[in-house]
């Protein structure tokens, strides 16, 4: 707490008042590399670093550990940031963070640019920049703040076919439609937690199908324990941009136990573990269950609220308990289609499962490629 406080004065202190809000500059030049037509000359004003002060001041001003007088103070500072979200780009007036784009949608630019259009319509920057807007409508109820928050949600939502490269990483921005490695799991984080705040399943499956075009691929220092069962293999090395630069056959005649240390998508084709140890090491082999699999939990995602998949009628699932738990399981079968909720999804041994929430099935994990 002391260290946020402490943040806060400091941005409060540096503050530039223009057009009756509070900006928050950033006092240095600034040119991206890759992004061609970003170039910025000291001071200049970012939509994301608008919306996280937002952020930092709502949360503060509502604290309870926070004294009377300076939750006020930081109740003005929340209401000056969240001011600059409400001046466009209109005409010569500056600064500004906030737009409309060429079909109306809203977007938070974290690099605005004068000429109309031009922004780089950068993903991540406007999603953190819209957390403070829901931060702030937590704190004061402001309708324009709710309005806001709707507005860019629909945003989103409209630009994520844009954001997507279906089977690859997505999108840095819309302007320049680069993938990127860096911020592919942020804007997974990002829209789980969009879900959670709207209450909206759609940002879930987005998040969801970012999750399954490229999985984050590490496994810890520690790695995996992986299983490749007996018979035949065909183990790769890969380019970076996915073409096979070598190739062999691996024979086993019981299944043999590894660790991986990585669990990634090749580009244009599907998930390879990275093995460390063993006939192996050093090569890459498709991961199929059940015949090649990697132990354990990996890429959880939780789910506020639960939503819900259907058991087919007469359909027999096999359902097991956490892998810490064991290899214990049970078959799921109802005489007609039911509804089931689930509150979190993740690759266990290879393969997709939900955990369930109703009552008679509370705790047990049931594979995805078995309910609809």
């Amino acid at each position: 707490m002391h260290r946020a406080r402490a943040q806060a004065d400091r941005v409060i202190e540096r503050r530039h008042d223009l057009r009756g809000a509070w900006f928050f500059p950033y006092p240095f030049d600034f040119k991206h590399q890759v992004h061609t037509g970003l170039t910025y000359k000291a001071p200049w004003y970012s939509g994301m670093a608008q919306g996280e002060a937002l952020s930092l001041f709502s949360q503060l001003a509502g604290y309870a550990g926070v004294p009377a007088a300076h939750r006020a103070r930081y109740r003005a500072a929340a209401d000056g940031a969240f001011a600059s979200l409400l001046l466009a780009n209109e005409g010569d007036r500056r600064p500004w963070v906030v737009a409309r784009d060429g079909q109306h949608q809203l977007w938070i630019h974290e690099y605005p640019i004068d000429k109309p259009g031009t922004s780089d319509y950068t993903y991540n920057g406007f999603m953190f920049a819209v957390l403070g807007l829901w931060d702030y409508y937590a704190l004061s109820r402001n309708s324009l703040a709710e309005q806001l928050f709707d507005g860019a949600l629909t945003t989103l939502d409209a630009y994520f076919p844009q954001l997507r490269n279906p089977g690859w990483l997505s999108n840095y921005c819309h302007t320049h439609a680069i993938p990127t490695d860096t911020y592919h799991s942020v804007h997974i984080d990002l829209l789980r937690q969009l879900s959670w705040l709207s209450g909206s399943d759609r940002f879930a499956v987005q998040s969801d199908m970012l999750t399954d075009d490229y999985p984050p691929p590490s496994l810890g220092k520690a790695g995996g324990l992986a299983t490749l069962d007996h018979g035949t293999h065909t183990l790769f090395r890969f380019a970076e941009n996915g073409a096979v630069t070598a190739s062999r056959a691996l024979t086993l005649s019981r299944p043999w136990q590894c660790t991986a240390s990585r669990r990634a998508r090749i580009q244009g084709r599907g998930i390879y573990l990275l093995i460390e140890d063993g006939p192996a090491a050093g090569w890459q082999v498709a991961e199929r269950f059940p015949a090649v699999r990697l132990h354990g939990e990996w890429c959880g995602s939780d789910y506020r609220p639960a939503r819900a998949v259907t058991f087919s009628a007469g359909v027999s699932v096999v359902c097991r308990k956490h892998p810490e738990e064991g290899t214990v399981t049970r078959t799921v079968t109802y005489p007609k289609a039911t509804v089931v909720s689930y509150d979190r999804r993740a690759v266990i041994d290879s393969r997709k499962m939900v955990r369930l929430t109703r009552e008679e099935v509370a705790g047990w994990w049931a594979p995805t490629d078995q309910l609809h």
